[in-house]
């Protein structure tokens, strides 16, 4: 199975999106989308897939959101489109697809509805939280 992970490396609820991934054994295709920026018919497809709109995935902690006039009211999902091109930090993330879907997976954990296997138990984030106990199982 293919998995891609529009990945900041900065960011803990991305790498533990990652290391969730790794754990359960897949090779990920890991774009940092921070250097790389995004095309608009990439996010398209990725927010179709997901069923999201861009104001769904638009980040306004520590990014240029609101001075750039996104979350008010009316902002057409194109403007915004527009600005996450121009602004790649605009996107939350992370973002990750496989043949199973895409997800914005926050949180981390969100991510094993879309492999088609898990890492063995127990799984906890950097901050120690158990996600996947002894037994394999998802903690809720």
């Amino acid at each position: 199975m293919t998995v891609v992970i529009h990945h900041n490396p900065d960011c803990s609820n991305s790498r533990n999106t990652l290391a969730l991934i790794v754990a359960a054994g897949y090779a990920p295709v890991v774009v940092k989308y921070l250097e790389t920026g995004w095309t608009r018919p990439q996010l398209l497809s990725l927010l179709a897939v997901a069923d999201l709109t861009p104001r769904q995935v638009l980040r306004i902690r520590r990014t240029p959101a609101e001075n750039l006039g996104l979350t008010a009211d009316g902002v057409s999902d194109d403007t915004i489109l527009d600005a996450m091109v121009a602004n790649p930090v605009l996107v939350e993330r992370p973002i990750v697809a496989t043949p199973r879907g895409v997800r914005l997976c926050r949180p981390c954990e969100s991510v094993l509805d879309i492999l088609d296997t898990w890492p063995p138990g127990p799984f906890a984030k950097e901050n120690g939280e158990v996600i996947i106990d002894a037994d394999g199982n998802k903690v809720m």
